[in-house]
């Protein structure tokens, strides 16, 4: 937890400089290059960050190594990458195709980071895939699964990365607490190493499924996306502490 803290998304520098009159805001529609697989690889392997705008179990099947997976049907897209994505890093984004690419491209106007988007994938994951590229997977796993291996004391660890308000409600026994927003930031207060296995929910499972890509990106190879999250959970009449 990060009780007490104040807590500042990624790019409050870039918003402050816009209220303050130092940068502009435009909304005029964004553009960005349309990239092919190997030119969208290149640029990877350069610094530029990889933002996968896919629902959780799509991300989940295979994604660009290294991405991170903010879905952009979600009602808080462009804030969440404005929270989770460093502020000094261009962005990549990869969709099911380029269309989607760019309605996520739009949304981050109105936040100002349309202007640190450098390229869409081509054809999206689709042709990363037939094109012979990396990939990788995040495993997802059911809330019963997730309480059976609890209760046999199977050696998973479960992260609730909600906010403070959300946790206070109701959580899973034992669990640990960290919202996503601070997440990179705060790895080592979690009592979690990157070798321990790791259950990771949310209210849904958009959410968590941010963090995984978030401690994926850090070296934890044994992350697991709860689906559906305390909502499935709750519904599944399963225990839950307060």
């Amino acid at each position: 937890m990060t009780d007490g803290q104040v807590v500042r998304p990624a790019n409050t520098d870039h918003v402050i400089a816009i209220n303050q009159g130092r940068e502009h805001l435009t909304m005029d529609e964004p553009t960005a290059p349309v990239l092919s697989p190997r030119k969208f690889a290149e640029l990877g392997g350069e610094g530029h960050v990889v933002v996968d705008t896919r629902p959780s179990a799509a991300f989940g099947r295979g994604h660009i190594p290294g991405s991170y997976n903010i879905q952009s049907s979600s009602p808080e897209f462009e804030q969440r990458v404005g929270w989770v994505v460093p502020a000094d890093l261009p962005i990549l984004l990869v969709s099911e195709d380029e269309g989607e690419s760019r309605m996520a491209h739009h949304k981050m106007v109105f936040v100002g980071l349309d202007h640190r988007v450098k390229g869409v994938l081509s054809g999206g994951m689709a042709a990363w895939s037939q094109g012979g590229m990396p990939h990788a997977t995040l495993p997802q796993i059911s809330v019963h699964e997730l309480h059976r291996q609890l209760q046999n004391a199977e050696g998973i660890r479960t992260l609730d990365v909600r906010e403070p308000d959300e946790w206070a409600e109701g959580h899973i026994e034992g669990a640990d607490s960290m919202s996503f927003r601070v997440l990179a930031d705060h790895l080592e207060e979690i009592g979690i190493g990157p070798e321990d296995r790791v259950a990771v929910l949310c209210a849904g499972g958009i959410r968590s499924s941010i963090a995984c890509s978030i401690l994926l990106r850090n070296g934890y190879r044994r992350a697991y996306n709860v689906t559906g999250g305390m909502g499935a959970w709750t519904a599944a009449n399963l225990p839950t502490g307060t």
